[in-house]
């Protein structure tokens, strides 16, 4: 028989039939006649596919099922206290899996599992086999314990210990990474060999590797043999054959403005005052399809990589610096290929027309924020810096006015901030001190343009009825908004929620706090209300931006979606769009929004953790010194509270508090001593003392200065 008679479809057939009885595979091997070693070895491979989407599972006779309507595959990931875990399904489809249920699971396992019931409206499961093992590799803290080296993992989500096979490296106390060698089952623990000592983990540089081993990160400029072979035999110059069918828009005021440290240009700007007051805005995309062919080597590796990870002071690109840094990098002074949307906006904010189409251009001068932000202050320098591009740029400002008052008469969420610091590093790598990062109208210019760029791409799939990858944000739970009314009101900030929440009241909210020393942590306890941004090929709308269609089409370099909307619009201009892309599409867009939520997911986590060790390492040094914070949290076991000059979180544990026998009031969310009656409320303002700063747990304690 022919390889390519093998197929995955006929081999589920034949296992649904009535006719089969479940076999081994070499039952199978008889079935579909595949006799010589080659017919057998690709057979295999089909097999082993199934048994890995979940389709066709093994009992423990060796015998081959088809997959039932009761069980499914996906991935499972635990929550941080492991009090409970989920499964998401390649098609999206979520279960909650209970700790009782989760078996020999670990976190980011592929597993299957069987549907038992329902929980609080969601798909109940338990796992029924682990079908392949989601981690490799751990980094933790070495200790005794019943004089056994254990491997105590940084990740929460995993077991409490792994026990460690060779003594040979690693001393207690040290940072380590551990090969998985052993993982738990009815007869053994987890067991892990050391394959590498990180060292000291007050030491700055254990903190990068530390983060990139914990979230199964790629390293820094590490990439597989075959893309670089690829990267190779691109281009590094923009080609004649590749201006075929562009518009040359070489001579156009085209200019880049990003951040100070930037390296790869994704996204330029141009714009022209029109005679009638309104503005032509040019939005110029790096061209990155035109580099990375779909199902080439540098595009598997970019999806399975899903975004680059920006790690402080370094990144994990998602392509390989030739494309990033490079000939996909609108770089000032080089011609390089572009998707343009050029847009006619009128003087209230609305789009007249558009047309989208490849360009080729020469970016005409690289800015940055802070140059620009500067002209906008008044600074003379940085007009002479600027020079030519003073007029374009203030015209910018009008039209930046216009979009943000356009989004709020719309009802959207305008200024809220991410809770972004910048870091102050010693010539020893220690955090010397922490600055709070305020957008001023340069980042909020391109802000607003990129969102009227991608609003206007995602608005054209939506009317056509195209298989496309939105952006999307769900409105949030009532369950989290009342918790939110709860915290305004112990603030003594009385709001009406209505039913149907619109954005729109949390925007006015943030306004009203404009001078609160609390802004920034409600800012955050709305961020937190709200759910997670996604992709998805259903389009359901943009909550925060109170945008009907919305998606990521303007940083191709950095993500995966973008790459893919990208892709899909040349299609669409080219009339390519057919039955057969439709249906290619439709069957592999759930896959792609997915997996690269769930990239986005862990890249945002990487980061936060970095930036959270980085401040341990800075309260570590303020060890004894009294700042003065704000309550923003209220646990029966004592207070949250941040220090909002420095953005540095941690807890008053009640312990410390012995003036006096403090109970907590759920009702009211209130901490009372019981002699003193003195009551601690959301919101109070305290002179609190470091008193700790753990670097393993990533925890800072603090005690109140009467």
């Amino acid at each position: 028989m022919h390889l390519k008679k093998y197929d995955k479809n006929k081999i589920i057939d034949v296992m649904k039939a009535e006719t089969y009885t479940p076999t081994t595979l070499r039952g199978l091997y008889r079935i579909f006649r595949a006799n010589d070693k080659k017919s057998r070895k690709y057979f295999r491979s089909l097999i082993k596919e199934l048994e890995m989407e979940g389709k066709v599972v093994r009992d423990k006779d060796q015998r081959y099922h088809v997959v039932g309507k009761d069980l499914v595959a996906g991935t499972i990931e635990f929550a941080r206290k492991k009090n409970v875990a989920f499964v998401v399904t390649d098609d999206g489809e979520e279960f909650i899996v209970f700790p009782e249920d989760a078996g020999f699971a670990l976190h980011r396992d592929r597993v299957l599992v069987k549907v038992t019931g329902e929980y609080r409206g969601m798909k109940k499961a338990k796992v029924i086999k682990v079908l392949a093992r989601g981690l490799k590799k751990i980094v933790g803290t070495l200790i005794i314990r019943h004089y056994s080296l254990l491997l105590i993992p940084d990740d929460p989500r995993l077991p409490e210990f792994f026990r460690v096979e060779d003594h040979a490296k690693g001393r207690p106390g040290e940072k380590v990474i551990g090969e998985i060698t052993r993982y738990p089952s009815p007869r053994s623990e987890p067991h892990v060999r050391i394959i590498e000592v990180l060292g000291d983990p007050w030491d700055p540089r254990v903190d990068l590797p530390t983060v990139i081993i914990k979230h199964s990160l790629p390293q820094p400029g590490e990439f597989p043999q075959e893309v670089l072979e690829e990267v190779k035999k691109l281009p590094m110059h923009v080609r004649t054959i590749d201006l075929v069918d562009r518009v040359d828009l070489r001579d156009k005021p085209i200019v880049t403005i990003d951040g100070e440290d930037a390296k790869d240009f994704d996204d330029a700007v141009s714009l022209e005052k029109l005679e009638d007051g309104g503005y032509r805005l040019g939005v110029h995309i790096a061209d990155v399809s035109h580099y990375v062919e779909e199902g080439s080597a540098i595009d598997r590796e970019a999806f399975r990589r899903g975004t680059s990870v920006y790690l402080i002071d370094t990144v994990i690109p998602m392509l390989p610096f030739e494309l990033s840094n490079n000939i996909c990098s609108l770089v000032e002074g080089e011609d390089r290929l572009t998707i343009t949307l050029d847009m006619i906006i009128d003087e209230n904010g609305n789009t007249q027309t558009f047309e989208i189409y490849r360009s080729v251009i020469r970016n005409k001068k690289r800015l940055t924020y802070s140059l620009v932000n500067s002209l906008f202050a008044g600074d003379k320098k940085a007009e002479q810096k600027i020079g030519e591009f003073k007029k374009m740029l203030f015209e910018m400002r009008e039209l930046l006015k216009i979009l943000r008052s356009y989004r709020k008469r719309r009802g959207a969420i305008l200024d809220v901030e991410g809770g972004e610091v910048k870091f102050v590093f010693d010539e020893n790598g220690r955090v010397k001190d922490i600055i709070p990062v305020k957008r001023g109208d340069a980042e909020k210019l391109i802000e607003e343009f990129m969102i009227r760029a991608n609003e206007i791409v995602a608005s054209v799939f939506h009317t056509a009825g195209i298989p496309f990858i939105y952006r999307i944000h769900e409105p949030p739970d009532p369950e989290t908004i009342y918790n939110l009314k709860q915290y305004l009101d112990t603030l003594g900030l009385s709001y009406g929620f209505p039913k149907n929440l619109h954005p729109g009241v949390l925007q006015k909210i943030l306004e009203e706090l404009d001078e609160h020393p609390l802004k920034p942590s409600v800012e955050r306890l709305i961020v937190r209300s709200l759910k997670r941004a996604v992709y998805s090929p259903n389009n359901v709308g943009h909550f925060g931006l109170a945008s009907s269609s919305y998606t990521h089409f303007t940083s191709p370099i950095r993500r995966y979606p973008d790459l893919i909307v990208h892709r899909i619009l040349k299609e669409y201009i080219d009339g390519k769009l057919k039955d057969d892309k439709i249906e290619y599409w439709e069957n592999v867009l759930t896959r792609i929004a997915i997996h690269s939520s769930r990239m986005e997911r862990r890249a945002d986590e990487a980061e936060w953790d970095l930036t959270d060790l980085k401040k341990v390492d800075y309260a570590s040094q303020h060890i004894g010194e009294v700042f003065t914070a704000y309550v923003t949290g209220i646990t029966r076991f004592g207070l949250f509270v941040e220090i909002p000059e420095k953005l540095v979180s941690g807890l008053v544990h009640v312990a410390t508090m012995d003036d006096d026998y403090y109970i907590y009031d759920e009702r009211k969310n209130i901490l009372v001593g019981q002699k003193t009656g003195r009551i601690y409320r959301m919101g109070d303002e305290l002179n609190v003392r470091v008193v700790n700063a753990d670097k393993i747990q990533m925890e800072i304690d603090f005690e109140i200065v009467d």
